[in-house]
C-alpha cells in the first residue's frame, strides 16, 4: 500500500501531504524512498533530494535513537520516544516526538517514521511562563512599593520636622541623612516598578532606532569592545513607542557590555517572522531583534529568573534593567527571551508587526 502511495494521489497520500507531523519512509536499507511537506520543512531538503540520501545521512543522532530504529527494523517492533534532542545534518539540533513504526510491505521491511517537532510547543509554554512571571512579579513589586513608600514617607516627613527643630548643624546632618536615604529608597521602589507611562505610538523604524542607540553606547564603551550589524531592510516601519524601544534595547546592550567586560563582540541583528505565535496570539508578521553577545554566558541558576526585579548576577548590578526592559516590551504586545551559553548569549525581542486601525 505504501509503495502505491507514493504513486497515487488519492486520499490517504493528500492527506500524508497536508499533515503537520514529518512523515518519512525508509526501505529495509535505511534508504528514503518518501517525505512529505512537513519533513521537507524540517529538514530543509526537497523530497527529491531527500530520496536519494539514507536516513542516516539526514539524522546524525543521537546514537541510541538510530539504534532503536535498526532494532526496529531488525525485530518488527515499533516503538515511541518523546521530547528527544534530535541532531540533523548541518549540526541543527531540535526537540522531537518521534514514533517508528515498521511495515511489511510485498515480503520486506519497510519503516515508517514520524516526527513532530514540539520546539514550537515548548517555546510557547516558556512563552506563557514569561508573560505569567513578568505579571506575578509586578503585582508583588506593585504590594510591596505600597508597604513600603508609606513609613518612608512618613519617616522623611519627621526628619524634615526634626530639622527644623533643631539649631546644631552637626545634627542636622544626621537628618539630611535620613532625608537622603529615604529619597534613595524612594526612587528604588520607582524603579522596581518600572515605567507607568502609557506608550505614546507612532510609526518607527526599528534600524533609525537601533541607529541611535548604537551611538550613545558607542560613547560611553571602551575601544575593546565591537559593535557588528545584521540588518535585514525589508522590515517595515511599525507602530511604537521610541522612546520606550530605545530604553528597552539600551538596557540589554548594557547588559551584554557589563557581561563583557571591556573586551568582546555585540551583534545587533534583525529579521522577519511570518505567522508566529507570541505567547498564545499568533501574528502575520513579527521582528525578531537579536543582541547577541560572546561574553561568559548567563548562569544556569539565573537563566529562569534573570527578568525578576532585584534578580542579577554582579555584585554591583541592581537587577533591574532586564525587569524594565521586558516591562516596556510586553508594553507592545512583545515579549524578550533569552538563550546563553559559555560564548554566545542571545536577547530575542520579539514584536508583532501589523498596522494598528
Amino acid at each position: 500500500m505504501l509503495v502505491n502511495l507514493r504513486k497515487s494521489s488519492t486520499l490517504p497520500q493528500r492527506v500524508l501531504e497536508n499533515l503537520n507531523t514529518c512523515i518519512l519512509l525508509t526501505d529495509q536499507d535505511m534508504q528514503i524512498v518518501y517525505l512529505n511537506p512537513a519533513g521537507e520543512m524540517l529538514f530543509q531538503l526537497s523530497s527529491k533530494k531527500a530520496c536519494q540520501r539514507k536516513l542516516t545521512e539526514l539524522i546524525t543522532g543521537p546514537f541510541d535513537l538510530l539504534r532503536h530504529i535498526q532494532n526496529a527494523l531488525k525485530s518488527g517492533q515499533p516503538f515511541t520516544r518523546r521530547a528527544l534532542e534530535l541532531e540533523l545534518s548541518g549540526q541543527r539540533l531540535l526537540s522531537i516526538d518521534c514514533t517508528v513504526t515498521p511495515v511489511e510491505e510485498a515480503g520486506r521491511t519497510e519503516l515508517l517514521i514520524e516526527l513532530l517537532n514540539v520546539d514550537r510547543q515548548i517555546r510557547i509554554s516558556k512563552e506563557e511562563s514569561l508573560l505569567e512571571q513578568g505579571d506575578a512579579s509586578r503585582e508583588l513589586v506593585r504590594s510591596l512599593a505600597h508597604e513600603i513608600k508609606n513609613p518612608l514617607g512618613g519617616i522623611r516627613g519627621a526628619a524634615q520636622l526634626l530639622q527644623s527643630e533643631l539649631h546644631s548643624e552637626e545634627q542636622k546632618e544626621y537628618t539630611q541623612v535620613i532625608i537622603a536615604e529615604a529619597d534613595r529608597m524612594r526612587q528604588l521602589v520607582d524603579r522596581m516598578l518600572g515605567p507607568n507611562a502609557v506608550p505614546h505610538k507612532q510609526q518607527v523604524n526599528i534600524h533609525e532606532l537601533l541607529e541611535r542607540v548604537r551611538t550613545l553606547v558607542l560613547a560611553e564603551t571602551q575601544k575593546g569592545i565591537v559593535i557588528h550589524r545584521d540588518y535585514d531592510p525589508s522590515i517595515p516601519d511599525f507602530s511604537a513607542d521610541p522612546d520606550q524601544l530605545i530604553q528597552a534595547v539600551l538596557n540589554l546592550i548594557r547588559n551584554a557590555m557589563q557581561a563583557l567586560d571591556d573586551s568582546g563582540e555585540i551583534t545587533l541583528s534583525t529579521r522577519v517572522l511570518r505567522q508566529f505565535t507570541i505567547g498564545r496570539t499568533r501574528h502575520k508578521l513579527v521582528l525578531d531583534l537579536k543582541i547577541i553577545d560572546n561574553g561568559p554566558g548567563i548562569p544556569p541558576e539565573l537563566i529562569e529568573r534573570i527578568f525578576l526585579p532585584m534578580i542579577t548576577g554582579r555584585s554591583d548590578g541592581t537587577g533591574l534593567g532586564l525587569s524594565i526592559a521586558q516591562s516596556l516590551v510586553n508594553r507592545h504586545n512583545g515579549l524578550i527571551e533569552c538563550d546563553s551559553k559559555p560564548g554566545y548569549t542571545v536577547f530575542n525581542i520579539l514584536l508583532p508587526l501589523e498596522l494598528e486601525v
